[in-house]
């Protein structure tokens, strides 16, 4: 017997929803008999796809016209408990993204309620709801579990979970009223910058190729992009070369990077700092190639190959371009 209500934040990527917002939607479903999403925007824009994901309602805040999303959606949230609008869920669960820890921090505020953060992992123990976290820099794992009445609210790291669609009916939308905002409400979104890419993101690509310190230049990360290219990838990279600043930063698979979950994942120079592990160890088939048969990338690795990458890389991408 699961939860009686969980809401979940949905955010929306273009005219999609957030790949984040479906993955925590399928866990929803396993702990709870009802789920519903609260979210910025223009609900009826997403009803159709949060339906097939098992949402049943949609609370929508309609256009901000450049109100900060966090700071309306939580208003709008709390507004509606206290008039008795809807009935307080018995969980919150939000994406661990800039809105979701915005929104997830203003409702810890204005509820008095703890949030538990970084979570990987949720299960039932009777009529509670326990987070698993990661800590030690992904070492080990730790639960926890609110001791309060109040809702329970868990920010869940990207690619937790699988997405699944369950093919549901086209979720009711309901109108999430935003109060007036105060002070709060004077700040404005004046513009946005999106950093420009070619093929697949780096969070949602089924072939994911990395490079680290071991590729010992600059000029070295070419190999990677040549074979991200030729496999139809995306490039990624180490901590270590984004802070030497040889890639940009949305380049970074890690802890404090992104977090893939590709079917297969390459790993050209790195060494296997825990950092990086925590990252893309649950990638479905991993590849390191690295000279150091000591590196502890090969103790996650699928197939490990011993030897210089600047002699195995242009091989492989040679071999790949001659097929």
């Amino acid at each position: 017997m699961g939860l009686d209500k969980i809401w979940v934040f949905a955010e929306a990527r273009g005219d999609s929803v957030a790949s984040i917002s479906l993955e925590i939607l399928a866990k929803a479903r396993e702990l709870a008999d009802t789920v519903e999403v609260f979210m910025a925007g223009d609900g009826d824009d997403y009803a159709e796809e949060l339906g097939d994901h098992g949402a049943a309602v949609v609370y929508a805040t309609g256009e901000l016209d450049g109100s900060l999303q966090g700071a309306s959606v939580a208003s709008a949230v709390v507004a509606g408990l206290e008039a008795g609008d809807f009935d307080v869920p018995d969980a919150f669960l939000l994406g661990t993204t800039q809105d979701g820890r915005d929104v997830a921090g203003r409702l810890s505020a204005k509820l008095d309620a703890p949030v538990i953060t970084n979570v990987v992992d949720l299960e039932l123990d009777g009529d509670s709801i326990v987070g698993t976290e990661p800590v030690f820099g992904g070492s080990t794992n730790v639960k926890t579990r609110f001791t309060s009445d109040k809702a329970a609210i868990f920010l869940i790291r990207p690619k937790s979970f699988e997405a699944e669609s369950v093919g549901g009916a086209e979720a009711d939308v309901e109108d999430l009223d935003v109060p007036d905002l105060g002070a709060t409400g004077g700040a404005r979104i004046t513009d946005s910058f999106a950093e420009e890419t070619e093929g697949p993101k780096l969070d949602e690509a089924a072939i994911v190729v990395s490079g680290g310190r071991g590729l010992g230049d600059r000029e070295a990360y070419s190999m990677i992009e040549d074979l991200a290219k030729a496999l139809g990838a995306a490039p990624g990279a180490s901590r270590a070369i984004v802070d030497a600043g040889w890639v940009p930063y949305s380049y970074q698979v890690g802890q404090t990077g992104k977090v893939v979950k590709p079917t297969v994942y390459i790993a050209a120079g790195i060494s296997g700092a825990t950092q990086h592990l925590v990252g893309m160890k649950g990638s479905k088939n991993i590849i390191a190639i690295n000279k150091d048969s000591e590196a502890p990338i090969f103790a996650v690795a699928d197939l490990g190959v011993i030897g210089d990458v600047h002699k195995v890389m242009p091989k492989l991408i040679e071999a790949l371009k001659n097929r």
